[in-house]
């Protein structure tokens, strides 16, 4: 994490106000790099954290995390070169085959991921690779609904982490397993969205092992003052291309060893 940032405590405010405006009008605003740069992380989470605090006080309930840029196909398509974190919040869940109209999205692109639920806090010791394994209790198959504030998704790095990295909301599947019945890294996964091309890819393709992403996370959110706690769900990021996901559409990912999900995008006429 950069330990120096240069921009000011109103430009940070200024960017949070921008991305919320767009949440209130439901209308994608101008990138905020202009105000808080493009590479200045701590400007970017301070931005997050001020959207955070937010939600919290309105009486939004964070249940966890969410790992983006993960996946080389992924940092390719967005132009960038590094990982990044965002919140879920309970709202932000879909139910299985559910549908995502009632997400109040601006842009929804899908991509499949490994989730887990911690059954431990990752808040104490070194964050070694055995204590992040321990901390994992369930582990599910996922499809995130990412999303922007940022008008045609023209985001850089700043853009994308003040803005929740891009978050939007998530579907779990139904059927959970164990570290000792799956293997993250070794998963195969394929997702098909109505009319397009299939996104397919593995376990190695998120910072070579899900379990890296987590153990990242793990780090990154403690030195940042806010760590992982137990209940908390974590989505570690990417298995493969994003997808767009007009109205219309149904995503469907299946990974292998730990099933399928599917979320509906249905059409404004059937809405």
């Amino acid at each position: 994490m950069d330990s120096t940032s240069t921009a000011s405590r109103q430009a940070v405010e200024e960017a949070a106000d921008r991305l919320s405006t767009a949440l209130a009008t439901a209308t994608p605003v101008p990138p905020v790099r202009d105000l808080i740069g493009a590479d200045d992380v701590l400007a970017a989470y301070a931005v997050q954290q001020h959207l955070t605090r937010a939600r919290l006080s309105g009486g939004a309930i964070a249940v966890g995390r969410k790992i983006g840029l993960t996946s080389p196909a992924v940092q390719a398509q967005l132009g960038v070169d590094r990982p990044d974190f965002g919140v879920l919040f309970s709202d932000m869940e879909i139910p299985a085959d559910g549908d995502i109209r009632g997400a109040r999205l601006l842009q929804p692109r899908v991509e499949a991921e490994v989730a887990v639920v911690l059954r431990h806090d990752l808040a104490e010791g070194d964050l070694e690779l055995e204590q992040v394994r321990e901390a994992v209790g369930e582990v599910a198959a996922a499809i995130e609904v990412c999303d922007s504030r940022v008008a045609g998704w023209d985001i850089t790095f700043g853009d994308t982490v003040a803005d929740n990295a891009s978050a939007g909301a998530f579907v779990l599947s139904p059927e959970r397993k164990t570290l000792e019945e799956v293997e993250p890294r070794e998963v195969t996964m394929r997702m098909t969205v109505t009319g397009l091309e299939d996104s397919v890819g593995d376990g190695s393709a998120c910072l070579g092992d899900p379990l890296l992403a987590l153990q990242w996370l793990a780090r990154q959110a403690r030195e940042l003052g806010d760590p992982l706690r137990a209940g908390e769900v974590v989505l570690t990021g990417a298995l493969g291309p994003m997808r767009p996901i007009p109205p219309g559409s149904t995503a469907t990912a299946h990974i292998d060893g730990l099933g399928s999900v599917t979320v509906h995008h249905s059409s404004e006429e059937t809405a």
